[in-house]
């Protein structure tokens, strides 16, 4: 039982993120990853399609005999994890909540939330800050805005260019002197942190998802005696004993290029696969 994998998805390379703070918080376990590339992004489609494309994510991964589910895309976490969690026996845990609880804790009550239109669409942040806020019986202000072509940005590695800096700007610039901390509600974002940060003011307070879902898988994990207990492998050979899996959708060599930009280090095998 806890020698079994971790099971992560994303619409995209965007999940790499968390993929990536899971090796600094978890490294002596397995993870098989799957991108559905093919159908990136997410956040702009309708939400029966991000429910299908979702279930077909997580069948997947359940073929490599997981033991959680990590669902590390903020857009289907939105709107697939009451369906995923209902139609599987393994812990499913979303990006959103672990964010949200860090963010509510520290935050000094002006809240902006930024991600892909179906995410806001779906209230699902402002609905958990209450939540949160009303268990820290704290008082918070929630600004929100819809950033689409952050996803397109982040996948085409334009990261640090005037056109991603004049977008941010338009985005984001009404934010400015209006909040203390912005959460950043899409696992592609903290690529484009500099052009956020320039657009939004060096007071402001950037987090992400990566690092806070990964205490919170390690945290499930223990409390169900499944954490791995074999030693971690030397780091040279992570990849080459398949420690981590890499599977998309569509163009795997476009993914090991870019997915470097996410793990800061170079991809090995990635395989593509087409899901039904």
């Amino acid at each position: 039982m806890r020698d079994r994998p971790i099971g992560v998805f994303d619409s995209g390379i965007g999940g790499l993120t968390v993929v990536g703070a899971l090796q600094k918080i978890l490294p002596q376990e397995e993870i098989v990853y799957f991108g559905d590339t093919a159908h990136v992004p997410y956040g702009t489609k309708s939400r029966e399609i991000i429910k299908k494309f979702s279930l077909h994510n997580a069948r997947f991964l359940m073929k490599f005999n997981i033991k959680l589910l990590i669902v590390a895309c903020n857009s289907s976490s939105a709107v697939a994890l009451p369906e995923l969690k209902r139609r599987f026996s393994v812990p499913v845990l979303g990006v959103i909540e672990p964010i949200v609880e860090k963010t509510v804790q520290i935050c000094r009550g002006k809240i902006g939330v930024i991600a892909t239109p179906a995410t806001i669409e779906s209230g699902i942040y402002q609905r958990t800050i209450r939540k949160f806020s009303r268990r820290e019986n704290k008082n918070v202000e929630i600004s929100t805005q819809e950033c689409p072509l952050f996803v397109p940005l982040a996948e085409e590695g334009w990261l640090e260019n005037k056109i991603s800096e004049q977008i941010a700007q338009r985005y984001l610039g009404f934010l400015k002197n209006k909040i203390d901390i912005l959460i950043l509600g899409c696992t592609h974002y903290p690529l484009l942190r500099k052009v956020i940060k320039k657009a939004v003011g060096k007071r402001v307070i950037l987090i992400d998802s990566a690092s806070e879902t990964a205490k919170k898988a390690r945290e499930i994990l223990k409390e169900r005696n499944l954490l791995a207990a074999y030693p971690p492998p030397r780091r040279s050979e992570v990849n080459k004993k398949g420690k981590i899996r890499f599977y998309v959708s569509d163009s795997p060599q476009r993914f090991k290029k870019l997915g470097k930009n996410f793990l800061q280090k170079g991809i090995g095998r990635v395989e593509c696969i087409k899901l039904e």
